[in-house]
C-alpha cells in the first residue's frame, strides 16, 4: 500500500506543515498561478509570432492536455496527500533516479517561471509608473544583459531589474509568515485580476472587428511553426507555460485540510475556469487588434488603449497585470519551496530545506533560499533567456505522472484511491501523447538548453543525491484489497 501517516489530515509534528487550506483557497491558488503571464503577456506574443487568431485553438489544445494530466495528478494527490507533487509521486512509483529527474525539472519549472513572471511583472509595473508620471530610471528597470540569437549575450546599459527583485523579496516575506496569510493575500489578488479580466472581455467584445479574425488560422509562411496549423501547435507548447498553476495546487497537498477531496477540486476547478477565460480573452484580443501588432511586452493594455471607446481601461489593465502577475509569483515561489521541502525530506538535497519554522510552520529557510535565487535570476537575466525552458520541463513532468498512474494500477491495483482517474487506460496515454506532441513543436534551442540543465542535474545526482537519498516513505509496499 501507500505508506502514509495513519491520520494525514490532523498529524502535525515539528517537521510537518500546517494544514489550513480549504477548496476555495486551492481553486484560488490554481487561478492565481494560471491567470497571469498567459493572458497579459504570452497571448499577444503567441498570436503575433506563431498562430494569429488561431491562438484560441492553442489554448483549447493545451487545456485539454492539462485535463488528461490533471486527472492523473488528482489520483496521486488523493493517495499521497503530501508536499512534492510530481516529484513525490514519481519517487514513490518509479524510483529515486526518475524521482530526481522530475524533481530537477520541477526546480527548473518553478524557479525559472517565478523569475520569468517577475520580469514580466516589472514590465507592466514600469508602464504603470510611467502613466503616473513617475518613470523608473533606465538603469534600474531591466536586466544588464540581453540574448541576441542563441548564444550571443550583449550588454544593455542597465544595472539591475530592481522592481523584479523587490517583488520577489516582498513575496518571499509573505510566504515565510505563513501559508494562510499567503493564501488570503492570494485570494484578494485573484479577485482583483479576475474582475479586471472579465471587465476587459465584456467591455471590448462589441469592438471586435471581424476582419481581424479572417483568416482565423493564417496561412503558413512555409516554415514549420510559423502560422498555419503547425503555428497553432507550436503556440500550444509555448503557451503551456500558462497552465503550470494547476500543478502548484498539488504541491500544496500537505497544507490542505482534506486533500483527498479538495486537491482534485482545486486542480480541475481552476483548470476549467482558466481555460475558458484564456479562450475568451485571446478571442477578444485578436479581434480588437491586428495580431501582427501584439508582439509587445504589454499587448492587452496596448490593444485597449488603441480603441477610443476603451481607453479608460488602459490603466486598469496595468493594475490587473501588476496584481495578477504578483499572485503568480507568489504561487510559483510557494510551490518551489515545497518541492525543496520534499526533496530535503528524502535526502536528495541538504536537510536544511526540510526544516520548518517553529512559529510560522512554514519551510522558512527553503522559502528564503528559493527567494534569493529567484531574485538573482529576475534581477540580472532577461525574459527570453528565463522563459525558454519552462514549458518543456512542465510537459516532461506531466507525461511521467501519467506513466506513474498506469504503473501504480498494475503494481497495486487494489490500493484505496479516494479519487480514481476515469478510463485510466485511455486518459493516461492521451495525456502522454498530448505532452509529447506539444514538446515536439517547441523550438530546437529549447532542447539544447534542456540537455545542459539535465547534465548539471545528473552531476548533482551522482555526486550527492544517489549516496544520501532515503527510500521513499510513500513507496508502494503491497496491494491489499480495498
Amino acid at each position: 500500500m501507500v505508506d502514509i501517516p495513519e491520520d494525514p489530515l490532523v498529524e502535525e509534528t515539528e517537521t510537518e506543515l500546517k494544514r489550513s487550506l480549504g477548496p476555495i483557497h486551492l481553486v484560488a491558488l490554481g487561478i492565481g498561478c494560471i491567470i497571469g503571464a498567459g493572458i497579459f503577456v504570452l497571448t499577444g506574443q503567441a498570436a503575433a509570432i506563431y498562430a494569429g487568431p488561431g491562438v484560441v485553438y492553442s489554448f483549447a489544445i493545451a487545456g485539454l492536455g492539462c485535463l488528461f494530466a490533471g486527472l492523473c495528478y488528482s489520483e496521486f494527490a488523493s493517495m499521497i496527500p503530501v508536499a512534492g507533487s510530481a516529484y513525490t509521486y514519481t519517487y514513490a512509483t518509479l524510483g529515486k533516479f526518475l524521482g530526481w529527474f522530475i524533481g530537477w525539472n520541477l526546480v527548473l519549472e518553478y524557479l525559472a517561471a517565478s523569475s520569468t513572471v517577475a520580469v514580466g511583472w516589472a514590465g507592466y509595473f514600469n508602464d504603470f509608473m510611467l502613466h503616473l508620471g513617475l518613470p523608473i530610471p533606465a538603469m534600474f528597470n531591466g536586466a544588464p544583459i540581453a540574448l541576441k540569437g542563441f548564444n550571443t549575450i550583449v550588454a544593455t546599459g542597465s544595472i539591475i531589474n530592481l522592481p523584479a527583485v523587490v517583488l520577489v523579496g516582498l513575496i518571499t516575506t509573505v510566504l515565510v509568515i505563513g501559508v494562510t496569510t499567503s493564501a488570503n493575500f492570494n485570494n484578494v489578488m485573484v479577485a482583483i485580476k479576475l474582475t479586471i479580466v472579465l471587465v476587459v472581455i465584456f467591455a471590448c467584445f462589441s469592438f471586435i472587428v471581424p476582419a481581424n479574425h479572417h483568416p482565423f488560422v493564417p496561412p503558413s509562411t512555409g516554415a514549420v511553426g510559423n502560422f498555419g496549423w503547425t503555428g497553432v501547435f507550436r503556440a500550444t507548447g509555448v503557451l503551456f507555460f500558462s497552465y503550470i498553476g494547476f500543478d502548484a495546487v498539488s504541491v500544496a497537498a500537505q497544507e490542505a485540510r482534506n486533500p483527498q477531496r479538495d486537491i482534485p477540486i482545486g486542480m480541475l476547478g481552476s483548470l476549467v475556469i482558466c481555460t475558458v477565460l484564456y479562450m475568451f480573452m485571446s478571442y477578444v484580443l485578436t479581434g480588437i487588434a491586428n495580431y501582427h501588432t501584439l508582439n509587445v511586452a504589454h499587448p492587452v493594455s496596448q490593444a485597449v488603449e488603441a480603441l477610443p471607446g476603451t481607453r479608460w481601461l488602459t490603466q486598469w489593465v496595468n493594475v490587473g497585470a501588476v496584481v495578477g502577475l504578483a499572485s503568480v509569483v507568489l504561487v510559483l515561489l510557494l510551490a518551489q519551496s515545497r518541492i525543496f521541502y520534499a526533496m530535503g525530506r528524502d535526502g536528495m538535497i541538504p536537510s536544511i530545506f526540510h526544516e520548518v519554522h517553529p512559529r510560522f510552520r512554514t519551510p522558512a529557510k527553503s522559502s528564503i533560499i528559493t527567494g534569493i535565487f529567484s531574485a538573482i535570476l529576475a534581477g540580472f537575466l532577461p525574459l527570453d533567456i528565463l522563459g525558454q525552458l519552462v514549458s518543456i520541463g512542465t510537459l516532461l513532468a506531466f507525461a511521467i505522472v501519467c506513466v506513474g498512474v498506469m504503473v501504480l494500477r498494475v503494481r497495486a491495483p487494489n490500493v484505496h484511491r479516494p479519487f480514481r482517474t476515469p478510463f485510466v487506460w485511455v486518459t493516461a496515454p492521451l495525456g502522454i501523447i498530448m505532452c509529447v506532441f506539444m514538446i515536439s513543436f517547441l523550438p530546437f534551442d529549447t532542447f539544447l538548453r534542456l540537455v545542459g540543465w539535465t547534465v548539471i542535474g545528473l552531476l548533482i545526482y551522482f555526486l550527492y543525491s544517489a549516496k544520501r537519498a532515503k527510500p521513499s516513505p510513500y513507496a508502494i509496499k503491497s496491494a491489499p484489497a480495498e
